[in-house]
Parts: structure tokens; C-alpha cells; sequence
């Protein structure tokens, strides 16, 4: 080799491996992507219309159709919806079973519950509330306004009470129930569970100037108005521990006065005779005492809130909860 000018000698090169260089190659391709990473972004990169997705081309009527077709039943898979013969058959076993699972372990929920109580009388009864009381006619609340010179003020009234004494006509009470004379609980435990126990007669005719036999308009037209009474069933239960329980009407609100005399029909007690009561299944033809009550000398264009309350032994009748526990409110304005 010859000596190059200067006097000075090149040194030969030595050869790369061709590895190294492929190596130093890729670091570089490297670098420089991590390059432009960091580099700004150009006008157009940030051009966002361009990465929209762009819309699909409307379909045709027809083929919408077609693939409504093709997916109810596909010919070439042999497919229903989607799914295959088989595939449908193991869905409709799976649900098949399910729902047989559920009604199975329904009923014997049901049967369980069925055998476990009596439809006579309540399995468990420990505490026993004491009664609440009803009236009629009941028509708009508890509300009893009318003219006496005016039929249509009071025709509701009449007809009202018609319908609530329909089931104590006398000829119904002597075809389905007996006459009984004791003043003491009739009592029926000693009769099989199923056996139908007998009820006593109440007729419509003891209830005197209310009854609407001898006056059909139950006293509305003289401007001396008659209210049905009666005390809620309880099953099994003795009213009064022995004593009948009694009822008394006044004034709650208005002057006293103004409300007149009252009389009660047939008397102003709930006989004992009429309890327990063993329920609709047992006591078919069961008819529930009612006080009748008669407001003879009530004053005209007074606006009156009478109140009615039970009275004996083991009563409730001054709840601040439950109004209709053991007394009833209504009001009370007769007109000429």
C-alpha cells in the first residue's frame, strides 16, 4: 500500500458485520419515530372531518325486505332467527324446565299454606281489636243535608236505606232463621267445625218508625230523619264481656239543644244473643243487629255534627287514630 501524502499511512478499515449494521438501523428508524411523535402536528392531521365515519348508503325498500326474509329463515344455514333447530330446541327445554320448576315450587308453597290454616277461623288470633261501627245511609261521606219540603233532597236518603234493610224483611228473617228468646251469648263451639251454625231472627219490623213499613220515607219528609246503626263483625268475638253494649247519639259540635229528642229502635243496646259471630262460611244466614235512631225534634237551618259511640266493657271509643273505632261522626242539616 502506498503511503499517502504527508507521509503519513492509512490505517485499513475494518469491516462491519452486516448484523450490527441492521441493528443500528432499526434503533435509528426508532428515533426517529419517537421524533415525530413529538413533533407538531400538521394543518391537515388535524382535519377531524376525514376520520368521521362516513355514512352507510341508504337501502332500498326491497332490500330491507329481503333481509327481513333472510333472517326469519335463512335456507342456506337452515335457520330461524338466527338460531338453528337445535339451538331453538334447547332454549325452549331450558325454559320449559325453568317455569315447571317455578309453578311446581309455587303450589307447594300454596298447598303448604292451604293445609297449614283453617277457613273457619283464624289460625292465629292472639289479640282481637275492638269493633268499629257503620251507618246509612251512606251516600256522600258522612254527610246528612236536605229540605224536608223538598222530595228530591231526601228521595236518596229513603232509597238508601230501602236497599240496606231489604235483608232484614220479616218474611226472609222467619224462612232462614230462628227466633231466639235467651239475653246470652249463643253459643255454638260445641257443633263439628263444618257444620253450619244457626243465626237469630232480626226483623225489620222492630225497628218501629224507622223501619219503613209504617212510614216509607223513614221520618225525611217531617223533617225528623232516621239513621241505620250497627257494629262491625269481628269473628269470635263477645261484645261487652257479658254486658250489651249501648248506644248514645250527641252533639260534637253546634248547640246542644238544637238536636231535639232521640229515640232508638228496638232498644239502644246491641242484644248478646246476636254473638259470636263464626263467619260466612259457617254462619251462611248471619244478620248483624242494628240500632235504629230517630232525631225527632231536630231544629231547622242548623248545621249540627252529631257523634255516635259505643259504649261497654272492652270499647275504644276515643281513638285519635281511627275515627271509626267505636264511634261514628257525621253531620247533620235539615232545612223546611
Amino acid at each position: 500500500m502506498e503511503p499517502a501524502e504527508g507521509g503519513v499511512e492509512e490505517k485499513p478499515l475494518k469491516s462491519i458485520p452486516h448484523k450490527v449494521i441492521l441493528k443500528h438501523g432499526q434503533e435509528l428508524e426508532e428515533e426517529q419515530e419517537e421524533l415525530a411523535e413529538h413533533q407538531p402536528l400538521e394543518q391537515e392531521d388535524l382535519n377531524f372531518e376525514r376520520w368521521k365515519r362516513r355514512p352507510l348508503p341508504k337501502r332500498t325498500l326491497h332490500q330491507k325486505i329481503d333481509d327481513l326474509k333472510t333472517y326469519l329463515w335463512n335456507a342456506e344455514t337452515n335457520e330461524f332467527m338466527g338460531r338453528s333447530g337445535k339451538s331453538w330446541s334447547l332454549i325452549l327445554l331450558f325454559y320449559a324446565a325453568l317455569y315447571a320448576f317455578l309453578a311446581a315450587m309455587f303450589g307447594g308453597c300454596l298447598f303448604c299454606l292451604m293445609w297449614s290454616i283453617s277457613p273457619y277461623h283464624p289460625t292465629f288470633n292472639d289479640r282481637v281489636m275492638p269493633p268499629g261501627m257503620t251507618m246509612a245511609p251512606h251516600l256522600e261521606g258522612h254527610e246528612i243535608a236536605f229540605n224536608a219540603s223538598d222530595r228530591k233532597s231526601w228521595k236518596k236518603y229513603a232509597r238508601s236505606m230501602d236497599e240496606y234493610l231489604r235483608p232484614y224483611n220479616d218474611g226472609v228473617q222467619e224462612r232462614k232463621n230462628i227466633r231466639c228468646t235467651q239475653e246470652r251469648y249463643f253459643m255454638q263451639d260445641n257443633l263439628d267445625e263444618t257444620e253450619e251454625r244457626k243465626a237469630c231472627q232480626f226483623k225489620r219490623s222492630w225497628l218501629g218508625e224507622c223501619s219503613g213499613l209504617r212510614d216509607p220515607h223513614y221520618g225525611y219528609s217531617q223533617g225528623r230523619p232516621c239513621i241505620l246503626l250497627r257494629m262491625n263483625r269481628i269473628l269470635g268475638y263477645l261484645p261487652g264481656q257479658g254486658t250489651p253494649i249501648n248506644v248514645t247519639c250527641a252533639v260534637k259540635k253546634g248547640p246542644p239543644e238544637a238536636l231535639g229528642g232521640i229515640q232508638f229502635f228496638p232498644k239502644s243496646f246491641f242484644e248478646l244473643k246476636y254473638y259470636p259471630y263464626y263467619g260466612k262460611l259457617r254462619h251462611v244466614n248471619y244478620s248483624s243487629p242494628v240500632v235504629a235512631v230517630r232525631f225527632a225534634g231536630v231544629q231547622y237551618d242548623t248545621h249540627l255534627q252529631v257523634q255516635c259511640k259505643l259504649n261497654g266493657k272492652g270499647i275504644v271509643n276515643d281513638s285519635p287514630t281511627d275515627r271509626y273505632l267505636g264511634s261514628i261522626t257525621f253531620s247533620l242539616d235539615v232545612g223546611a
